[in-house]
């Protein structure tokens, strides 16, 4: 309906010429349309209503053709009801009295709907453009917050290198390079979505989860570990795929910390999987296992977690795997208000 209501006929040509003739042939076209069904309808009730269906032809030629194309519908459709359905019927003279002046109201009747249809579609092409613009530059100031978000993320992380540099006790340089890794990484997620479109409201997740891991195993997987992945097609919400993009971070952050000490060799797995309108984010790796991270689970990473699994309107669970460490991200309608 919402592109029904934006239909132009003339909006695809360019030059005024070309405008103005698929104006008059739109008038004609809707002018020989209603001709044809008037024929039909003559076979039930001859010369009734000689007029009625130019009202509706009239008005819909002026909405998608300008008031050009209204003009020539209703000169048309006018002239032929006047002289095929009017009584005397294949005669522009009068059987009735009343009929001089039932054909100059009728007439005026419908200039007066192709006045308001016309005005009415100004007005609504009016509202279209100003709603246009102003999305539009809504989009630019959306995009402008993103680069100075992505920038400040940056710049939050350079503040933490200098911060370490300065410090001397080296214990508490390891702490500052996971907040600089994780600001890091904050900023990889949302410089992930800028490939979308910002008006969207949903988020394609193959897309955009396949750009991020990209993103992560490039500039933090060692060559020793391998990456796998198998991602679903399927739109979510966007503040649940940021969650998402962050949690996916958060975890695989994990794994490549902990799961393969002194270079061992390893895979990552990460699958995202929908069923029934449910997912699952699942992330594993085949490293040393749950013994690596004992201790940590109460940790700032398994709060992050917690906290992206509340936001993407989840639930989160982590442990020991066969072969490794599992964390997984469900969303389940039987379980999750």
């Amino acid at each position: 309906m919402q592109r029904l209501a934006q239909f132009d006929v003339s909006r695809q040509f360019l030059s005024r010429r070309g405008k103005l003739a698929s104006q008059l042939i739109f008038g004609l076209l809707c002018a020989v349309a209603m001709i044809g069904l008037r024929v039909v309808f003559d076979i039930w009730a001859p010369t009734s209503g000689p007029f009625a269906l130019i009202y509706p032809t009239v008005l819909l030629a002026t909405l998608y053709g300008h008031w050009r194309a209204g003009l020539v519908a209703f000169s048309a459709t006018f002239v032929w009801a006047w002289y095929f359905v009017l009584p005397a019927v294949g005669s522009f003279t009068f059987t009735n009295p009343s009929d001089p002046p039932r054909v100059i109201l009728n007439a005026a009747c419908c200039l007066i709907v192709i006045i308001f249809a016309e005005a009415f579609r100004r007005a609504a092409n009016s509202t279209f453009e100003q709603i246009r613009d102003a999305a539009d530059r809504r989009l630019v100031l959306l995009a402008e917050l993103e680069h100075r978000t992505k920038n400040n993320f940056a710049l939050v992380a350079s503040l933490l290198e200098i911060q370490k540099r300065r410090i001397s006790d080296l214990s508490l340089h390891g702490h500052l390079d996971d907040a600089a890794v994780r600001v890091r990484t904050f900023a990889d997620a949302y410089s992930s979505l800028s490939f979308d479109e910002a008006d969207e409201r949903e988020v394609a997740m193959k897309p955009y989860l396949g750009l991020l891991i990209d993103r992560i195993e490039r500039s933090a997987v060692s060559e020793n570990i391998d990456v796998y992945r198998e991602i679903d097609a399927v739109s979510l919400p966007r503040e649940h795929a940021v969650a998402i993009g962050l949690y996916v971070n958060e975890a695989m952050a994990n794994c490549v910390k902990y799961a393969f000490p002194d270079e061992r060799r390893g895979k990552i797995g990460i699958f995202f999987h929908v069923a029934d309108g449910d997912w699952r984010l699942t992330i594993e790796d085949d490293g040393v296992g749950i013994d690596a991270v004992s201790g940590s689970g109460e940790g700032l990473g398994s709060s992050l977690m917690e906290a992206f699994a509340q936001q993407a309107n989840a639930v989160h669970a982590s442990g020991g795997a066969l072969h490794g460490y599992r964390t997984e991200l469900a969303r389940q309608s039987a379980t999750v208000a």
